[in-house]
């Protein structure tokens, strides 16, 4: 059985499975030979540019395993008979971590101290606080249950939400109601087409004077321009770990906003995610050539 896979790290703990032929592809350059062989394709992180033409020369494609959470490069081409299974659970540390570090950094206004210290500047002034905040996660999820455990020490309110409710955790058909009530409101949705753009004009004007939105989600989810305009105005504040586009070009208005704080797309590239990665990547092979059910597999819409 052949099997591409992306880094070297996942390569050595496949090579010792009986009769598997484990081939490194990382995405970039041409792909190796031998596609019409390959039963299993583990894609990079960054989904390679030719991912259509590949999956039509994978006759013998089984299995498509991601090693992100979401799948939207791969399900609208994945062929007839491939199973698709995502990665949950190898970026919830990362992630929520990140999600935590990114609401402290704004609300503690950490980016105008950094750059004050840049001019060797003492600016003293008031910030504000986590803590007694309402915190709204949207996407209540394997993340989201992540990120709740690490607010859990924060002195915050936590309120979940979801696709559809549970208990414990609203609908999103109540957002109209709840979003008036968050200082922070934390994006963790798939990228699905009932996500797309979300966050318009209309969700953020619902949001609160001063509160901040965190997009750990994917870029799609939030219209671009009607986060612009309400940042413009100094009465929302963001923290974004993606953007719509994505890379963000350097000329774009996103980046000289008031008020908000963009990293390029690094929740979850953490050494915790390599090495959860690996471990799911070793268990799902396992798996697969024993014929057991595997994890993750994606089913629906998402």
């Amino acid at each position: 059985m052949k099997i591409w896979a992306p880094s070297q790290a996942i390569v050595d703990v496949l090579t010792d499975l009986p009769d598997v032929e484990c081939v490194l592809y990382d995405g970039g350059g041409q792909p190796p030979e031998g596609a019409e062989d390959v039963e299993v394709w583990i894609p990079p992180l960054i989904p390679p540019r030719l991912t259509a033409e590949l999956l039509d020369r994978m006759p013998k494609l089984r299995l498509l395993q991601t090693v992100t959470a979401g799948v939207e490069a791969y399900r609208p081409y994945l062929p007839d008979g491939v199973i698709l299974c995502n990665a949950r659970g190898v970026h919830d540390a990362g992630t929520a971590e990140w999600a935590v570090g990114a609401m402290i950094t704004v609300l503690r206004d950490f980016p105008a101290f950094a750059a004050a210290q840049e001019r060797g500047e003492w600016t003293y002034h008031h910030t504000g606080v986590l803590a007694d905040a309402t915190v709204m996660i949207i996407g209540y999820g394997s993340i989201g249950q992540a990120l709740e455990r690490r607010l859990s020490g924060f002195e915050v309110e936590v309120v979940r939400v979801a696709r559809t409710a549970r208990e414990g955790v609203h609908g999103e058909d109540e957002l109209p109601r709840l979003l008036p009530e968050a200082d922070v409101v934390v994006l963790l949705v798939p990228q699905t087409p009932g996500t797309a753009r979300m966050v318009d004009a209309a969700f953020l004007a619902r949001m609160k004077d001063g509160a901040v939105l965190v997009n750990a989600a994917r870029g799609s989810v939030v219209d671009t321009g009607a986060l612009v305009a309400e940042l413009s105005t100094g009465r929302l504040r963001a923290a974004l770990d993606v953007t719509d586009p994505e890379p963000l070009p350097k000329d774009h208005p996103l980046w000289a906003a008031p008020g908000v704080f963009i990293t390029p797309h690094v929740a979850g590239s953490t050494p915790a995610s390599l090495r959860r990665t690996s471990k799911l990547m070793r268990s799902q092979m396992l798996r697969y050539l024993s014929g057991e059910p595997l994890n993750n597999v994606i089913t629906g819409s998402y």
